[in-house]
């Protein structure tokens, strides 16, 4: 699977909010849950965890939108409310990146899927792993470990 080229940089569907990473994906997903099915209108949501000092809101201001609570924050460009990026809350050293707003998305592949118990049972993502839900915590270095060493 190969990473992408550095700096990448793209924006929502209209332009207002444009987005830049800087370092590599720890890993890439496609999450098959009803909500991201809701919020991005399809089968599943794609997303790219990127260390968050490596992504940058370079112009806009993205606000905080779609099915969120006390655990979770997503954010949109407040004119054509494109999904950009999802923020845990109280976890601040990655950020949840849609890879379908970046310039180049030729790079990215889903590594892992969750939430399959969800799924349509058409879609397909070719993702190395799958999981019924989210992964168990102590699944996630591995995860990351082996996806670093892909591509």
């Amino acid at each position: 699977m190969p990473m992408p080229a550095l700096p990448l940089e793209g924006s929502c569907r209209c332009g207002d909010v444009r987005l830049k990473i800087s370092a590599q994906p720890m890993l890439t997903m496609a999450c098959h849950c009803r909500g991201c099915q809701k919020m991005s209108a399809s089968a599943f949501s794609c997303s790219a965890a990127i260390p968050a000092q490596g992504f940058e809101v370079m112009s806009g201001e993205p606000v905080i939108g779609g099915a969120h609570g006390d655990d979770t924050h997503h954010y949109h460009c407040p004119r054509c409310k494109s999904w950009l990026f999802t923020k845990p809350v109280g976890i601040d050293w990655f950020v949840n990146v849609r890879p379908t707003m970046f310039d180049d998305v030729s790079w990215f592949s889903p590594f892992i899927e969750t939430f399959t118990s969800e799924k349509f049972s058409w879609a397909q993502t070719g993702a190395a792993h799958s999981f019924e839900a989210f992964p168990p915590m102590e699944a996630y270095e591995g995860l990351t470990k082996e996806f670093s060493t892909q591509g």
